[in-house]
């Protein structure tokens, strides 16, 4: 975390991304690789221009008005011991006003942000705190006010740690109820105001690096595949678990908003996934398998059971017994119930076969994504922009998952030292 300034000032130096609804994948004026500048006017008239930001890396006032630890303030000042945390951060909690002035000074037409479970609902479950609350109301007025569309999402790595300490969090089928009823609050709340909203963000990732790897919150792995010391958990099969009961979870809250809000809200609620291009190293029939098996893993993990209602058959076929069943009827509730997706694609990998792996004894989650997988989802390195890859992953999902309504909710790139805004081009 740097020094504490205006939040937005940080925002589009970082994370200056694009989003815009795709129900029918019209493009307009795509860019070649070798164009360096580009305005507006590239672009079709009603594309919509936004940021994003998450509640813990920008709002701060960690301590502040009520609001309790989340995982990701214990992963923090665990990994960090004190060092890097969002204690301040940006300082969003208090500078709102001043950040959306600068949205407006760009040009944004929306922002996308995430409320803090633990700043709304501090046990988790229970009363709702009154400061918080009046926060997300002024944030989204003052976005309202200004012509800036608010797109909210609910949960981003940042379980309230009551939660995560009294049953495991979202291992324990138990989250479904609490991530409901805090739905029905923001939904309640905020849904007059509020058209698009993001249940959880990024799950498969939130899985992979919280679960088995052990990198992100909260932090829970078990060896030989934590990064780190000092973790509890089971890398063979929380990550399934993980992932089920949050699709569990979201399936809960768009039945929920769909019965009691959609007639009078007419919003919608999606879910966001973090996708690749995925390239196969040689032109052989193994390695084409491979990067099925690896976009099924990551993918097709979080999509088919939204768009059919189970999981990929390589995915059951390699995990076994490690990944759970959904019921008929948890089948059907889950099939459809995304809105939308919300797309997250910065790279592409190459994938080249490592089927042995499969075979081995130790045939757990990591196993399955070693045998597929040759990158570091959690890199520091520097990522280069490759716009037309993007494309390609566009028709990909409309080609495999039946052309559903997107929003590119993170596109950009990734530099390892910070850059100056008037070093870039809108």
């Amino acid at each position: 975390m740097m020094e504490p300034k205006t939040c937005s000032s940080i925002i589009l130096a970082l994370n200056l991304i694009t989003f815009f609804l795709l129900p029918n994948f019209a493009f307009g004026t795509l860019l070649s690789a070798d164009e360096s500048y580009y305005s507006r006017d590239d672009f079709p008239h009603d594309f919509i221009f936004g940021s994003a930001t998450t509640a813990y890396q920008v709002e701060g006032a960690a301590n502040e008005d009520g609001r309790t630890p989340s995982i990701w303030d214990t992963f923090a000042h665990d990994v960090f011991e004190g060092t890097e945390n969002g204690d301040v951060a940006c300082d969003g909690y208090h500078k709102y006003k001043e950040d959306v002035k600068l949205m407006v000074e760009t040009g944004l037409d929306a922002y996308r942000f995430s409320i803090s479970w633990s700043r709304l609902i501090p046990n988790g479950r229970g009363p709702v705190n009154p400061q918080g609350l009046e926060y997300y109301n002024n944030l989204i007025n003052e976005l309202i006010s200004n012509g800036i569309q608010p797109h909210v999402t609910l949960h981003n790595f940042d379980l309230p740690q009551a939660l995560d300490d009294e049953y495991g969090g979202w291992v324990s089928s138990k989250i479904v109820r609490d991530f409901t009823n805090y739905a029905d609050v923001c939904f309640r709340e905020f849904g007059d105001r509020v058209l698009y909203w993001t249940t959880i963000n990024e799950p498969n990732v939130f899985a992979t690096g919280g679960y088995d790897t052990g990198s992100t919150p909260p932090r829970r792995c078990s060896p030989p595949f934590c990064i780190s010391t000092g973790n509890k958990g089971n890398s063979t099969i929380e990550p399934y678990l993980a992932v089920h009961n949050i699709l569990l979870s979201h399936s809960s809250a768009a039945r929920l908003y769909k019965r009691k809000y959609k007639e009078n809200q007419h919003g919608f609620v999606g879910i966001s996934i973090f996708t690749f291009g995925c390239h196969p190293i040689r032109n052989t029939e193994q390695d084409k398998v491979a990067c099925q098996r690896a976009y099924d893993h990551m993918v097709g993990w979080i999509l088919e059971p939204l768009v059919r209602g189970d999981y990929p058959v390589s995915m059951k076929r390699n995990a076994g017994s490690r990944i759970p069943v959904f019921t008929s009827r948890e089948s059907e509730q889950i099939k459809g119930s995304a809105d939308f997706i919300g797309v997250i694609h910065y790279y592409n990998i190459n994938v080249t076969d490592n089927s042995d792996a499969l075979n081995n004894h130790m045939r757990d989650f990591n196993m399955d994504i070693a045998a597929v997988l040759n990158f570091d989802l959690f890199s520091n390195e520097e990522i280069a922009v490759t716009p037309w890859k993007l494309v390609e992953e566009l028709k990909k999902l409309k080609l495999l998952y039946g052309n559903p309504p997107l929003f590119i909710y993170e596109n950009g790139l990734s530099l390892s030292e910070m850059i100056e805004l008037h070093q870039l081009h809108y």
